[in-house]
Formats: structure tokens, sequence, C-alpha cells
């Protein structure tokens, strides 16, 4: 996991960021290359939760649920919004 999120953060970096590729990436690859990462950590993510057995959609839920309770007004009255 740690792996892919390195690598998560250098593609991000890399098209986002200050860094560059080595090799000519287009935006669409370079999106391509974000979106395996994501893939790989959700994927990661959900072998982890079946072995320890966790109800990763009921933890999705009930945190989802905790912060749209928690935010519900947080940007409300910025003005720069």
């Amino acid at each position: 996991m740690i792996t892919h999120l390195g690598e998560l953060s250098r593609h991000i970096s890399r098209t986002y960021g200050e860094q560059s590729y080595k090799e000519p990436t287009t935006k669409a690859q370079a999106k391509q290359k974000i979106a395996d990462e994501l893939a790989d950590i959700i994927f990661v993510t959900i072998c982890l939760a079946n072995q320890m057995d966790i109800n990763l959609e009921a933890s999705i839920e009930k945190n989802i649920a905790k912060k749209t309770n928690r935010d519900n007004k947080r940007h409300h009255s910025n003005k720069k919004l």
C-alpha cells in the first residue's frame, strides 16, 4: 500500500506540481496513471478490510455521515467561495 501511495504522490506531483515526467506524457496519460494508482489503493484497502473482517461499506457510510453533519455549514460564511 505504501508503494501505491508513493506512486500516486509522484504522479500527482508530476501532473499538477513542480516535477515533470522523464518521457513526454499527455494529460490523458497522466490522468490514467493517477486513476490506476487510485484503483490499486482501493483494491488493497478492500483486501485489508476483508482480511480483518471489517465492514468497509458500513464504515464508509458512517464516515460520510460524520463529515456531513460536522461540515454541513463549514464554508457558508466563506466569502472567497
